[in-house]
């Protein structure tokens, strides 16, 4: 206990503790920064995904209204050729 004190009395123990405590602080942002970059690539990811899966499922919907009501009616279409 009494070298740690000793050492910390020190000018230039305490000033490299000061510098040390500044680097993990930064280091500590810098990791937290990179997470949250991740974080946002997977939700932009994820966005995409959403956006593109509800296109294909308006052009389901889209295509399904102009279906054939019964069997008279696709005959029809596929004798007019509008099929």
């Amino acid at each position: 206990m009494c070298a740690l004190a000793a050492l910390m009395a020190s000018r230039w123990a305490r000033r490299l503790f000061v510098w040390a405590a500044l680097i993990g602080a930064v280091l500590l942002f810098l990791l937290n920064l990179r997470r949250a970059g991740e974080t946002a690539g997977r939700h932009a990811e994820r966005l995409k995904q959403m956006e593109r899966q509800n296109d294909i499922q308006r052009r389901m919907l889209e295509a399904s209204s102009n279906r054939p009501r019964d069997r008279d009616d696709l005959a029809d279409r596929l004798r007019d050729g509008r099929f």
